[in-house]
């Protein structure tokens, strides 16, 4: 059985322990956002020092010893994207230097790079994925969950190692520490307040009274997710929102699911939609234009130009072509939108010549 640390003189003991002869560790995080309106950190996986150990931060009053020590060292995570904003969210700050195995995996050509697949990679092991959508927020947890989360992290410090040393064999290193310090800034400049969150994908093909629909129907179902307490697309999942927007502003009647059919909860539904329904042309919401393009031969010969580069490229080094530059980000560079050295790193811009 893993050790579990689940209280605050425990959790000191284990930083003063570690963080005298640790200055790298390695660490992975669950979360209960499958369950909760609101998800919550709820177990953090940490290997350091010859330690592999979990910390249960729902049980522990004070975990700034442990912030302190994380944010003070090297770290390793598989796909950071999401642990990283976790304990941005959680700690206010991030690790200096975070190293993320998935970037190191896809700049060395692997083309299967979820952990699992990583681990029996290099090591042969065959991870269990049972505890994959557990609920994390619930207590006890139980042995399998528990053995679970510990694989998650036991081995990223051994696969490090080998990734760093397979980029250096192959000149990739300097890709591999531009494209993580270029992850980490990312979190750390993302904007989890921005405003018009209910503009989802799909919304752009909305018009303005879709827009208007789709806004009262984005409120609607974040009060009811909060009020159950459950995830949001627990009441109505993004497509399905779309969906009904573009129904509604043709004057079409939503068949709701049974779930949504209560009374109270009917109620509340009618009570947004008509809300919407009442809004005057002037009081809905603008569609966002995009910048028109001039899309022409010499606009068609120039993103070519790129692609042609990005796929000869991407063939010789065997990566995936989209690790050097997106399709969408090479038209805007051929619309003259974006400046490459605004939103390529030097490893890419040097492998496409731009």
């Amino acid at each position: 059985m893993p050790i579990l640390i689940q209280d605050t003189p425990g959790l000191h003991d284990l930083v003063k322990r570690i963080a005298p002869v640790a200055p790298v560790c390695a660490i992975d995080t669950e979360a209960d956002s499958l369950h909760r309106y609101k998800e919550s950190l709820c177990l953090i996986q940490l290997s350091a020092g010859g330690e592999n150990v979990l910390i249960d931060p729902l049980a522990i009053d004070d975990m700034n010893s442990f912030a302190e020590y994380l944010c003070s060292c090297e770290v390793w995570m598989h796909g950071a994207d999401y642990d990283m904003t976790m304990i941005r969210r959680e700690y206010g700050k991030l690790p200096p230097v975070v190293w993320d195995t998935q970037i190191g995996a896809r700049l060395l050509g692997l083309r299967k790079f979820g952990l699992s697949d990583l681990v029996e990679h290099w090591f042969g092991v065959s991870l269990i994925k049972t505890s994959q959508k557990a609920d994390w927020g619930r207590r006890p947890m139980t042995p399998t969950m528990l053995e679970y989360a510990i694989n998650d992290v036991v081995y990223l410090l051994p696969m490090g190692e080998c990734i760093v040393e397979e980029l250096i064999d192959k000149g990739r290193y300097e890709w591999f520490v531009q494209s993580c310090e270029a992850a980490r800034i990312k979190v750390l400049e993302r904007d989890e307040n921005r405003e018009e969150l209910w503009r989802i994908n799909g919304a752009g093909r909305l018009n303005p009274r879709g827009l208007g629909y789709l806004r009262a129907l984005w409120q609607w179902r974040d009060a009811e997710a909060a009020s159950w307490d459950k995830p949001s697309f627990m009441v109505v999942n993004n497509k399905q929102m779309i969906v009904w927007a573009e129904m509604l502003s043709d004057g079409q009647t939503i068949d709701l699911p049974r779930h949504l059919q209560r009374p109270e909860r009917l109620r509340r539904y009618q009570k947004a939609v008509a809300a919407a329904a009442a809004l005057s042309d002037e009081e809905l919401p603008d569609k966002i234009k995009a910048p028109r393009r001039k899309k022409d031969a010499s606009f068609d010969r120039a993103v070519d130009s790129i692609i042609q580069k990005r796929d000869a490229a991407a063939k010789a080094l065997d990566i995936d072509p989209s690790l050097l530059i997106a399709r969408s980000v090479a038209e805007s560079i051929a619309a003259g939108e974006l400046l490459a050295a605004d939103c390529l790193l030097p490893w890419q811009r040097e492998q496409l010549q731009l």
